[in-house]
């Protein structure tokens, strides 16, 4: 059939499937579907409907199947998959839209959801205790005493708004959970005139590593909470059709090999490639040697590469897993049956899709590995970790390594130097949905135990899974006895250290640190390690797989070799090696066997909206607005529609700004709104202490972002920020211009504000890489900066910008802020902005430097599509939605 297709009803057809007669939007129709990658299929599917429904999606559909790049489509996502801190905040706004369309008298009973919205509570847990018993119970209890007041309000939104469902604290990790029982695959859309019509299943999620669920054949991204909102109620992703890369994997892991050893290699490759804002799609009969925990794991890592999703069609590995994960056998059997029909499934005589690009995986060729010290593409090969610490230590304590640089430790028998783990962490949904990982990480502990080796007293062990599953297949296997001995007792069932999350350090090992000055170290099983994320006093950080972890904590040491120095010594004094304690494939796969079945899933998952009596307690009526209370230092009303013009003013020119900071490469939205721990000395603490929150109860950034007070006081707070208009100087600092005075960058936003000076943000290439972290836009939009101009963006942080009313403007190659010779004294125009402004146009940027020379470059604008250019006309996502509610309010006529 030809490409365009005028009357898409008629693709709509009808299949009978486990005694229902279900329909569905046919795409098999199209001639070209079969040379189409399976996630541009899905988009395809998605325009059908929309088709179908009457809307004009007919230049759309001919850019998906000749896979035109750029062109700009929109997406409906079936839901919206949030976690509890971006998702708390997109609830905290949407809570706000209800009062300001009010306020303005409009009915605020229409601002509700109007897709499904499940919102995961685990990125709030920290790990208080450790290498106990009693931990997960002690760090549950604390976890509610910190955000009860959080989770209350999460409480109030599913009694309030229709379609919200709040998972409560200790059950897992939002993308682990998303894979073992949330994902349907395909979803069943029930219409008014009852037909129930059949659709992939598809989702946004309010954290960077939604694309997990790829894994499971689920096409789903990351997305900013401003953007969830606008999917929330009613709006398409706005989304420029992206390029795929096709990847396809050949040969089989060797022996003593781990997923996350393969994981590792991919990020590396895939960061080397340059897939930012790409779609990577995994093709070939070698994905058959691919579990689907080994294509959870690597799609899960796309934000550490850029990617925005990375996608593994539906075949055998999927259907056996939804068996395996205890799914009901007609939910299996339409999986197979509707993806087959639409030309979604694969199998291994399946022929390629036609890639923009095409990359070879020789899954041989992969070897154990650890990546730091600060990005999770900083790939080590095992064996050179010892000697690249070295280098690394060079490079952060500026002056080269010294072995014999040892300090004691008050109050222990033990001394701490350079390179000492004081951090080793079985953490992340990446990892623990892995059943290989899992078992090789018990199977070494019952190893090493047996051997009589114990974890070097200076490290804190913690093991918190992404689901209860795990914990239960560690018992039935007869491996958590030996982790335990080694410290690695349950913790609890969230994010922790991979978010920022690792709890305290002993106050002596601290003291010895910070006196010293002693480079610590980290080794975790998570997804990220940038600067500042693990832990205040945790200067380098290693990604590694939980057996890895396990080592570590056995060597307490960087600068150990672990593939040719002792792990340490037996009962009888002899070395014991790496190779002693590591378990061969068999005895993986044995371990694996018969522990993980649809039983133990369906126990411990019957519960999954059940929090027990802590979470009834916090239990209270639903309303249409929420009261909100003054004095709260968690949740306070969004300040963003506050003097909001009925319409949007007419666009013009940006002149007169200031550089609130210039920054290098690979700049993070950890950087740019940090996650970890509130350290004294910083605008947020200031704030907190002066509403007579004492230090012990600041809680950590990523738990205040319900409080813009706090949130707009963390931007650029990092300790590791580096400044180039303060020269050698690491943290949220800058210079006041034009007195040149050196304040903290929200002090100095606020004198700008008052002198109603518009700011700039100058950066490198690939600004606001990492978390899908909606703040890092907001806090900067907040402190007054109405332009980012950069040398590339992250896909989610630009889209962010863009939400929050700030211009994302990209440098053409090779010119940057080094080679203008800016240093923060210059002011900036930027000319040729107006209100009909094209998608990616050109505009001049004029630099006006202190000695009264001038500068004009031409810039890219980075609004990529029809939508980016509405919604920053409009100042940002939610000024557009809320103008749309007023006006559905003024046009409608009462019954």
């Amino acid at each position: 059939m030809p490409g365009r297709i005028m009357n898409y009803s008629s693709l709509i057809k009808s299949m009978p499937i486990a005694g229902k007669d279900l329909q569905y939007a046919s795409i098999a129709e199209f001639e070209q579907v079969e040379a189409l990658p399976f996630s541009l299929r899905i988009l395809l599917e998605n325009l059908v409907r929309q088709g179908a429904r009457g809307e004009s999606v007919q230049d759309e559909i001919a850019a998906v199947l000749s896979r035109k790049s750029g062109t700009g489509i929109n997406f409906y996502p079936v839901r919206v998959f949030g976690q509890d801190i971006l998702g708390q905040v997109m609830l905290v706004d949407l809570a706000g839209m209800r009062d300001a369309v009010a306020d303005a008298g409009g009915d605020p009973g229409r601002v509700s959801p109007k897709v499904p919205v499940d919102v995961i509570i685990d990125h709030s847990l920290q790990v208080d205790k450790w290498a106990s018993p009693d931990a997960r119970r002690v760090n549950l209890e604390k976890e509610y005493s910190r955000n009860g007041e959080r989770f209350a309000f999460l409480r109030w939104c599913s009694n309030s708004f229709d379609g919200v469902r709040i998972v409560p604290p200790g059950k897992g990790i939002m993308h682990q959970l998303h894979l073992e029982r949330i994902a349907r695959v395909v979803w069943l859309d029930k219409a008014a005139d009852g037909s129930v019509l059949a659709i992939p299943d598809t989702c946004v999620g309010t954290d960077s590593h939604t694309p997990m669920v790829n894994g499971l054949g689920v096409l789903g991204w990351g997305v900013g909470g401003i953007e969830a909102e606008a999917v929330m109620v009613g709006k398409p992703v706005a989304l420029a059709l992206p390029e795929v890369v096709g990847i396809e994997v050949r040969g089989q892991l060797r022996d003593g090999v781990l997923p996350t050893d393969l994981v590792l290699a991919i990020t590396k490759k895939m960061r080397e490639l340059g897939v930012v804002g790409k779609f990577v799609e995994f093709f070939g009969a070698g994905l058959d040697a691919l579990s689907l925990g080994d294509r959870g794991m690597i799609a899960n890592m796309a934000p550490e590469y850029g990617a925005t999703a990375v996608y593994f069609p539906v075949d055998r590995i999927t259907l056996d897993y939804l068996r395996m994960t205890g799914r009901e056998a007609e939910d299996v059997a339409l999986v197979e049956a509707y993806y087959k029909a639409q030309k979604l499934w694969r199998d291994a005589s399946t022929p390629a899709p036609a890639f923009g690009q095409t990359v070879v995986i020789e899954l041989d060729s992969v070897q154990p590995c650890l990546a730091g010290p600060r990005n999770p593409e900083d790939h080590i090969d095992l064996g050179s970790v010892s000697e690249a610490f070295k280098l690394h230590y060079r490079e952060i304590a500026r002056k080269p390594f010294d072995p014999a640089h040892r300090v004691p430790v008050t109050g222990e028998t033990f001394t701490l130097h350079d390179g000492a783990v004081v951090i080793a962490a079985i953490t992340s949904c990446t990892n623990t949905a892995n059943p290989v990982n899992m078992m090789a990480a018990g199977l070494v502990a019952r190893k090493a135990v047996a051997r009589g080796l114990r974890t070097q007293p200076w490290v804190k062990t913690s093991l918190v899974p992404g689901s209860q599953v795990t914990a239960a297949v560690l018992e039935k296997a007869g491996l958590q006895d030996a982790l335990d001995t080694l410290g690695f007792q349950i913790a609890g069932f969230g994010c922790t250290t991979c978010n920022g999350g690792s709890g305290p350090l002993p106050e002596p090992v601290v003291q010895a640190i910070e006196g010293n000055g002693i480079v610590a170290t980290a080794v975790l099983s998570g997804n990220r390690n940038f600067e500042g994320r693990i832990h205040p006093n945790v200067r380098a950080a290693y990604l590694g797989s939980p057996a890895l972890v396990v080592v570590h904590a056995l060597t307490g040491s960087l600068t150990v070799n672990v593939t040719t120095d002792p792990i340490g010594q037996d009962r009888e004094g002899k070395n014991v090696y790496l190779s002693d304690i590591w378990p061969s494939a068999q005895e993986i796969r044995d371990a694996v066997q018969g522990v993980y079945e649809p039983g133990i899933f369906n126990e411990k998952y019957a519960d999954l909206f059940d929090g027990g009596q802590p979470w009834d307690a916090l239990a209270g009526e639903g309303s249409e607005r929420f009261d909100w209370q003054p004095e709260s230092t968690y949740i306070r009303r969004p300040p963003y529609f506050k003097d909001l013009p009925r319409h949007p003013l007419p666009v013009s020119d940006i002149v007169g700004m200031r550089p609130l900071v210039i920054l290098g490469d690979s700049v993070t939205t950890d950087h740019i709104s940090p996650s970890g721990a509130i350290s004294l000395g910083t605008p947020a603490a200031d704030f907190l202490i002066s509403k007579g929150v004492q230090q012990r109860d600041f809680n950590n950034y990523t738990t205040r972002r319900g409080n813009h007070d706090v949130a707009i006081r963390a931007t650029f707070a990092n300790i590791r920020l580096r400044n180039q208009m303060v020269p050698g100087v690491e943290g949220g600092v800058t210079r006041l211009m034009p007195e040149g005075e050196q304040m903290r960058i929200f002090e100095a936003a606020e004198v700008y504000l008052e002198r109603q000076v518009p700011l700039v943000v100058l950066a490198g290439k690939n600004y606001g890489c990492g978390s899908s972290r909606d703040w890092a836009a907001k806090g900067v939009a907040l402190l007054g900066v109405k332009a980012v101009i950069a040398e590339g963006f992250e896909r989610i942080h630009r889209t962010n910008l863009v939400g929050m009313g700030v211009l994302p403007l990209q440098f053409e190659k090779g010119v940057n802020a080094q080679t203008l010779g800016l240093d923060g004294s210059e002011t900036i125009d930027v000319l040729d902005l107006h209100d009909d402004i094209e998608v990616g146009a050109s505009v001049r940027v004029v630099f006006r430097h202190a000695d009264g020379h001038e500068q004009t470059v031409r810039v890219q604008v980075r609004l990529d599509t029809r939508e980016d250019v509405e919604y920053w006309r409009h100042g940002g996502i939610m000024p557009r939605v809320w103008r749309d509610y007023l006006n559905e309010s003024e046009t409608t006529v009462p019954a």
